[in-house]
């Protein structure tokens, strides 16, 4: 099937049942999570494949955050569907009105390969609470991990319902040149670009989700050993290549080399103390050459422009491993500080103050994610009051993601739109306002041709009473 047949398929079958019923919707999204359970050991042994991505942390990172967004779903996706009454100023007595919520079309998702299972099903699952039949691309970077994906989505949705396309550039284009109703990527923002092209010539709603530098923020009043032990979770888990990992530590001058101690203490207690033992099973790997390449490019880049090797460094090309790495003395115009960086390398910076983590913080773009550790809420807040980020997270990292009453998002190059919870049901629903005249038709009659002092009159009443 094509991309123009496929979409075409949806297309007929959405006129045909424009706004499937609750009961309908909650088949399919109970059905999702039986066939994801099911489909586990396929797909814990998919991703080993594609990147050498140790079960537990499957377990953690994928199944385990993709059933919340499940359950979360099932659980409220009845009030979310509810009509919303909405109140009546006085000069619009005698109405009422509601807003409803309606699917809005067949939609496209257009996945990432570094979590493949939750950022793919992740969306799936909004789509189906909204009511929207979907075609979905998962990354051409884990075709492993993508055939399960196709397996788990044929057995679940008819094909009038959901289409999956595998595959790589070319098949994505030929996807957005369809002209689907909302289109949803998650990715880096130089493809956002291009979607956000595709969907401006169709007029398509967009979520981005991308990524960007995602600050963190250590003061002076800061507990190191959790700082660190976060720090580490969030930065080294899925080899880094996390979009909302932190990329970069702006450290209080008075307790970076304790910092650094506890990071180097925690890496070799999660990872090993040697070159030999951190090459184990339980770390992920890259996940193809050439973002292999451009690590250890980038890495050479911010060495040989000054910057310290103070932990890890090492890599092996043979088997796509970069070590957990810690550097100091990043110049600002090493590649390490311009761009993502998307693996496990952690530039660690001092600064004096938190007027100066902020200053830092702006001359980049906005980031998806920062991140704060302090026992100041003065100096958080600050912080957050300070700086354009999708996120703030205090005294931890990444737990915004399953935060599902919570909407997530970025802003500019870091993303567009929100998602989860109830955000995401919203992104691919219309909102329909409804008004209804219950009385009082013929007042509109004083603002009506043949025009009178009376028509003068009845306008600064109705100005009043605003």
């Amino acid at each position: 099937m094509t991309a123009q047949e496929a979409y075409t398929l949806h297309r007929t079958a959405f006129l045909n049942k424009p706004n499937p019923d609750l009961a309908h919707r909650m088949s399919r999204l109970k059905a999702l999570k039986a066939a994801l359970l099911k489909a586990e050991d396929a797909i814990k042994k998919a991703l080993w494949a594609d990147f050498h991505k140790p079960p537990f942390e499957v377990d953690v990172t994928e199944m385990t955050a993709t059933i919340f967004e499940l359950d979360h779903a099932i659980r409220y996706l009845k009030s979310w569907m509810k009509p919303l009454n909405k109140p009546t100023p006085l000069y619009l007595m005698g109405t009422d009105t509601h807003v409803s919520y309606f699917p809005k079309g067949p939609s496209l998702i257009i996945a990432p390969w570094n979590y493949s299972i939750l950022l793919t099903i992740g969306p799936i699952v909004h789509a189906t609470a909204a009511g929207c039949p979907f075609v979905v691309k998962p990354s051409e970077n884990t075709p492993e991990a993508s055939l399960v994906i196709k397996n788990i989505i044929e057995s679940v949705f008819p094909p009038e319902e959901a289409s999956v396309f595998l595959g790589g550039k070319d098949v994505a284009t030929e996807l957005l040149a369809q002209p689907f109703s909302h289109l949803h990527f998650t990715g880096s923002a130089a493809v956002g670009k291009i979607v956000m092209k595709a969907g401006a010539q169709n007029l398509s709603s967009v979520t981005l989700e991308l990524g960007g530098k995602s600050p963190t923020y250590v003061d002076a009043t800061a507990d190191l050993k959790l700082a660190a032990e976060s720090i580490c979770f969030g930065k080294f888990s899925n080899s880094g290549q996390t979009c909302i990992a932190p990329d970069y530590i702006l450290a209080d001058r008075r307790i970076y080399k304790a910092l650094l101690k506890e990071l180097k203490l925690n890496i070799s207690y999660r990872y090993g103390a040697t070159f030999e033992d951190r090459h184990g099973d339980d770390y992920a790997r890259i996940v193809q050459r050439p973002h292999f390449n451009r690590l250890v490019t980038a890495l050479e880049d911010a060495k040989s422009k000054g910057a310290t090797v103070e932990f890890g460094g090492g890599s092996d090309a043979s088997d796509l491993f970069i070590e957990p790495t810690i550097l100091t003395d990043v110049p600002a115009g090493a590649t390490l500080m311009q761009e993502e960086i998307f693996g496990p390398i952690l530039p660690v910076l001092v600064i004096d103050s938190v007027e100066e983590a902020i200053q830092q913080i702006q001359q980049l773009p906005p980031p998806l994610s920062t991140y704060v550790f302090s026992k100041s809420v003065e100096q958080s807040r600050k912080l957050s009051a300070g700086v354009r980020t999708g996120a703030v997270c205090t005294n931890t990292t990444l737990l915004q993601f399953i935060q599902p009453f919570g909407p997530f998002g970025g802003e500019g190059n870091s993303g567009i739109g929100r998602s989860h919870g109830e955000a995401g049901f919203r992104a691919f629903s219309n909102e329909q306002v409804v008004l209804r005249r219950k009385w009082g038709a013929r007042l509109l009659n004083f603002a009506s041709p043949p025009y009178s002092r009376t028509t003068t009159w009845f306008t600064r009443l109705l100005q009043k009473l605003s």
